[in-house]
């Protein structure tokens, strides 16, 4: 498609308009007025039939695959293909999601001559995680005069892969990844009441019964005794809700969020610290039915497959369905593991069949619930600031729903299972104090 540009119509305004003027008042003048309207108008027509050859030759190349971070600038890199190498002045524009924020909506570049590719990074900004992709490329040049634009699109795919922002939350949590002090120190394998088998030895007197390998004494004709060691690396396993409760809003110092954006962010941060413990880390994500399973390992390409599950997880407008979710951790997990539910239990209903269908996997492993702490829920008197009936009756309510929640903990805890409510600012680092906590007391 061609348009005109402003200078065609400046052209106009100077000559047409003047010299028809002149033409229709002065007699003898028409001539001349012709001669120059006529010119101009040749010249315009010859412009515009080479206009269309301006873009021919010239080709735009987007990356397979771009990587940003939610509220991070990031780049997207342009590669311009002018099979011509003639220098030319284009202009180019890319139709991004509204979820991410470019610096420009389009860009004039000159194309330098015997230039066959031009490199262009095109900053953006996104402002929220998911998955999104760029499908055309909107190009317009210039005619050789100036007096035509010609205008065209050009198939150029790209998937834009918005991860959520773990730069904020890492600061908050970097001691704990540190190890000063330790240089010279070594992990060594202990031995002990563990739950991996180390070796067999000779009976000795005190031994438990318990710890007799009956098997290997009949063979050897003698008492034969089991060593167990310390279990170093253990499966831990990050269930993260992504139902209805989880999308309500949060606030934060200086933000405001959905509770399931700070279960994706403190999920992918416990990744790390589980690692960096030495253990496997696993991931489930779950509405009504399971959305995602990744089996517990460690490495970069694994916490990579972890990320790629969550970057697109978004909140659906279902209840969530716990007895299929523990029916399927029942199945998929025969190791004990320690599993982490990030869910919302302050809805009496859901609390209740959450109690229910643990009781199918509490006895095999160590389950710990977190959710983040409802505003408002506390004890009657913990706020001496109540100045209506309206803070009255609110305080109430908040007492009613704490005391809900207290005799939730109890039936849970009676079922091996403990609940805590966490602050959703402090959530990953109370997370890996959890993790640390586990660790240290060998409840797996």
């Amino acid at each position: 498609m061609i348009v005109p540009r402003t200078r065609l119509l400046l052209w106009i305004a100077l000559i047409v308009l003047p010299f028809a003027a002149v033409g229709a008042t002065i007699p003898g003048a028409y001539l001349i007025a012709a001669v120059f309207v006529g010119g101009l108008f040749a010249a315009v027509l010859v412009d515009a039939f080479l206009v269309f050859g301006q873009l021919t030759g010239v080709r735009v190349q987007l990356p397979e695959i771009v990587r940003l971070q939610k509220d991070r600038p990031g780049v997207l890199e342009v590669r311009i293909h002018n099979d011509s190498l003639a220098a030319r002045l284009l202009r180019i524009g890319f139709a991004f999601p509204r979820e991410i924020v470019p610096e420009m909506d389009d860009r004039t570049i000159m194309l330098p001559a015997n230039a066959a590719l031009s490199r262009l990074d095109w900053p953006a900004t996104p402002n929220r995680r998911g998955q999104y992709f760029l499908e055309h490329a909107y190009l317009e040049a210039v005619s050789p005069l100036g007096f035509w634009a010609i205008r065209a699109s050009q198939p150029a795919r790209s998937e834009l892969r918005v991860y959520p922002n773990l730069f904020d939350e890492r600061k908050n949590v970097a001691a704990l990844f540190l190890r000063r002090g330790q240089l010279g120190i070594h992990a060594h394998r202990m031995a002990g009441q563990g739950r991996d088998f180390e070796k067999l030895r000779e009976y000795v007197s005190g031994d438990s019964y318990d710890e007799i390998h009956w098997k290997a004494s009949a063979k050897r004709g003698h008492p034969v005794t089991k060593v167990f060691q310390i279990e170093r690396t253990q499966e831990v396993y990050v269930i993260v809700d992504a139902s209805r409760l989880t999308a309500r809003e949060i606030d934060l110092p200086g933000s405001r969020t959905t509770a399931l954006e700070r279960f994706v962010t403190a999920a992918l941060i416990l990744g790390l610290a589980a690692e960096q413990q030495g253990d496997q880390f696993g991931l489930i994500t779950f509405s009504d039915r399971v959305l995602s399973f990744v089996r517990a390992k460690s490495g970069q390409a694994h916490y990579d497959a972890c990320r790629d599950q969550l970057y697109t997880l978004h909140p659906q407008s279902v209840t969530p369905d716990f007895d299929e979710l523990c029916s399927f951790i029942r199945l998929r997990l025969r190791k004990r593991a320690l599993l982490i539910f990030l869910t919302a239990l302050d809805d009496p209903m859901l609390a209740d069949n959450f109690a229910r269908a643990s009781e199918l996997i509490s006895r095999q492993h160590l389950i710990l619930v977190d959710m983040l702490q409802p505003v408002g829920a506390n004890p009657l008197f913990s706020d001496e600031n109540v100045s209506s009936v309206d803070d009255l009756y609110r305080r109430l309510g908040g007492h009613l729903q704490w005391n809900r929640l207290r005799e939730l903990e109890n039936v849970l805890r009676r079922r091996g299972v403990r609940l805590s409510q966490l602050d959703p600012a402090k959530l990953a680092a109370q997370l890996i104090a959890q993790h640390a906590d586990v660790k240290r007391r060998q409840l797996l």
